[in-house]
């Protein structure tokens, strides 16, 4: 782990020092360019989520009948036929529902974001500096709150993007857009002050990110489609 977090660490130090030893200003810095590398990656996963979503929402009319009976059924035996029939459905007009799930991208981002979540944690200079109305070092409620916040808004944005699921697969992200905030508020309750700060302005650029990707990829699909019927 000692090798992963010495890169970030003297990163972090460095560009602290171009801002007259002020950590927090290193903290957002690299958060966001950090979150600027891995922007190539999160695009293709936006474009993967966007054409699945265009796809799934064709296939409405097609899926409702099936959607209906498989709320009706009580028998499991019938349930998995039911499945079975949404699959084949799935399966007809090339859709995979897990083609968004990648994990390329999460294998790359993990090292990076884990590394750099490390070095802020470990870091001396980091706990003793203040910045802003906070300590670094200890808690601050403000930011604990402000980092649930900004998480829940993010999932909410993703949502925009992500493939329209039956009732049952909505009902399950709705638990994960709700448990994920949880989480990061928990966390933030009992650690340094300096995590949320990292966890809010990365989420302030997923936001961000998120918005304009699905205002462009729109957009691009609006345009495609007047250039066909032209």
């Amino acid at each position: 782990m000692g090798q992963l977090i010495m890169p970030f660490t003297t990163m972090i130090q460095f560009t602290a020092s171009l801002f007259g030893n002020n950590y927090g200003m290193a903290i957002i810095t690299l958060t966001v360019l950090i979150r600027l590398v891995l922007a190539p990656l999160m695009m293709k996963q936006y474009i993967r989520q966007f054409d699945l979503r265009k796809k799934t929402e064709a296939l409405k009319p097609e899926l409702a009948d099936i959607q209906t009976r498989l709320k009706k059924a009580e028998d499991p035996v019938e349930k998995q036929k039911i499945q079975l029939e949404m699959m084949d459905v799935y399966k007809k007009h090339n859709i995979n529902p897990l083609s968004t799930v990648g994990c390329l991208p999460i294998l790359i981002q993990m090292p990076i974001l884990m590394g750099f979540y490390y070095a802020i944690r470990s870091s001396r200079e980091i706990a003793s500096h203040r910045f802003l109305w906070f300590s670094l070092g200890h808690t601050d409620l403000i930011l604990t709150v402000a980092a649930g916040v900004v998480y829940f808004l993010q999932f909410k944005v993703s949502q925009k993007l992500m493939p329209v699921g039956d009732d049952s697969q909505q009902q399950s992200m709705q638990w994960i857009g709700l448990i994920s905030p949880v989480m990061i508020v928990f966390a933030s309750m009992s650690t340094s002050a300096a995590l949320p700060l990292y966890w809010v302005v990365g989420g302030l650029f997923l936001i961000v990110q998120t918005y304009a990707a699905h205002v462009m990829l729109k957009y691009t699909a609006k345009r495609r489609l007047t250039m066909q019927n032209d």
